[in-house]
């Protein structure tokens, strides 16, 4: 017969899949440090030999990293998707910006979609705040707060779509964002009508979410990266165009 006796389970591996499952939905993210051992111990309720033996076993399949006289960290799960050789070329090459703009349209709109349906009330609760904060940064004239939350913003929608593995991708792309692999960010929030612009589309984004409308969500995050494409390619054409009136004005200057 097809059965087995039951085994109960350690305690320090119920503490693994607690921490294993925290890590995995993205709650517990790279770089985070853990609760003090005495702290940790008494909200877990567990003892503290026990959870020394789960943290010792996390460490050893590099999901926590601990740091002398610093405590325990969330390791680098992310890492990188690509390679350092392609990830250089992804930063010198015009047509991997604008694939990597297609790849996000596809991606968070389905990700829209999927959180206007299956995110939980404190999910869009969570997106709600973070638009709420980028309508108070969005006063301000140093625009590096606002560009910040943009990208918590569209993290928040992709969590609460609620599929790991594009949670996790999409996490690692944005890193490769952030360091300016494909665009220097700071290019859309430079000027005051741009930002403007951009905060209607979010603010379109978060009423349908909060409205729960799937098909709305999706229309309104492709239409805010396809005005991304678009203003990219004309800052792009600007560049160009200034570079070579900079070489009129120098062969003028000098005949």
């Amino acid at each position: 017969m097809p059965f087995e006796p039951i085994h109960q389970e350690k305690v320090s591996m119920s503490v693994v899949r607690q921490i294993e499952g925290l890590i995995l939905r993205g709650i517990l993210r790279p770089g985070e440090r853990l609760p003090s051992e005495r702290e940790l111990s008494e909200r877990m309720g567990v003892s503290r030999p026990s959870l020394r033996e789960a943290l010792s076993d996390l460490q050893d399949r590099d999901l926590l990293a601990s740091r002398a006289g610093a405590g325990v960290f969330v390791a680098d799960v992310l890492g990188s998707a690509f390679a350092p050789a392609l990830v250089k070329l992804f930063s010198s090459h015009d047509e991997a910006v604008f694939d990597y703009i297609s790849f996000r349209r596809d991606m968070e709109g389905l990700a829209a979609e999927r959180a206007a349906r299956l995110g939980s009330d404190m999910d869009l609760k969570v997106i709600d705040t973070i638009f709420n904060k980028m309508e108070t940064a969005h006063s301000k004239r140093n625009p590096a707060d606002e560009a910040h939350l943009d990208a918590d913003f569209h993290l928040a929608i992709i969590e609460a779509s609620h599929n790991i593995i594009m949670l996790h991708m999409m996490r690692s792309m944005y890193e490769l964002l952030r360091e300016g692999v494909f665009y220097n960010r700071a290019i859309m929030f430079k000027q005051r009508t741009t930002r403007d612009t951009l905060l209607d589309q979010h603010r379109a984004i978060n009423d349908a979410l909060q409205a729960r409308d799937p098909v709305r969500a999706r229309t309104a995050v492709e239409a805010h990266l396809s005005f991304v494409e678009a203003s990219l390619t004309d800052q792009q054409k600007a560049d160009r165009n200034e570079s070579f009136a900079a070489k009129r004005f120098e062969h003028e200057s000098n005949r």
